[in-house]
């Protein structure tokens, strides 16, 4: 999570706001009361919490709910029962961002949500040297004031060049530009893009890419 926003849900949140923490077992959430994700709670953890100040974890093995969160059925809570949901860089990893995003909308009165910016997952290398992005995710993610769109990512970004930036482009990339977030209140609109033809899947690609390349003064020095 972006450390700015991190202090920025830290003035946000009351004392006694109810939190749940969605798809937070690689790192979870100190601040969440509740917490859902498929993996078990004794394995939770992998990377390291995100703290939101000193206090030790609020949710408990009896707060955390081991479930699949795309579904099919509700998640396991009222309508509005939270006061706030965080869902950092979940959407982007499971089949069914669209389920979660509508769960969300139903139990949280307001959220945060954090995905790796589509610049990111349109770069070689990031995090193997033939993968743009990070090899395992599954959607490009864009975020539009209160929207966010989902684009299935195509294995052919990772193979042409017209298609993606080169791997030094990465260090060159604005840290504010490496994520995308969005803070909502009472509700926020998603969506999956689904593009077909093949031609318009490549097209798609290649104006993204053009887009950035003519915006030098995003980026440190030079990227090609």
């Amino acid at each position: 999570m972006k450390q700015e926003n991190l202090k920025a849900l830290q003035g946000l949140l009351k004392p006694t706001d109810l939190v749940l923490d969605v798809g937070g077992w690689h790192s979870p959430m100190n601040r969440a009361d509740w917490m859902i994700d498929i993996m078990p709670y004794e394995s939770r953890n992998r990377q390291g919490a995100i703290r939101l100040g000193d206090e030790a974890e609020r949710f408990s093995e009896q707060t955390y709910v081991q479930r699949d969160i795309c579904g099919p059925d509700p998640w396991p809570f009222e309508d509005k029962q939270f006061d706030f949901a965080i869902c950092s860089h979940t959407l982007e990893d499971i089949r069914d961002p669209i389920f979660v995003c509508r769960e969300l909308n139903r139990v949280a009165k307001a959220g945060y949500i954090e995905v790796p910016s589509r610049l990111v997952e349109s770069t070689r290398g990031v995090e193997r040297p033939f993968f743009c992005g990070y090899y395992h995710h599954r959607w490009l993610c864009e975020i539009d004031e209160n929207r966010i769109e989902f684009l299935f990512k195509p294995a052919m970004i990772h193979a042409y060049r017209q298609f993606h930036f080169r791997k030094p482009f990465y260090r060159k990339i604005n840290p504010t530009l490496d994520a995308s977030w969005l803070f909502w209140k009472n509700s926020f609109q998603y969506r999956e893009r689904v593009i077909i033809d093949r031609d318009q899947v490549q097209a798609d690609l290649v104006a993204f890419k053009q887009k950035y390349a003519s915006r030098r003064d995003l980026f440190v020095g030079k990227y090609f």
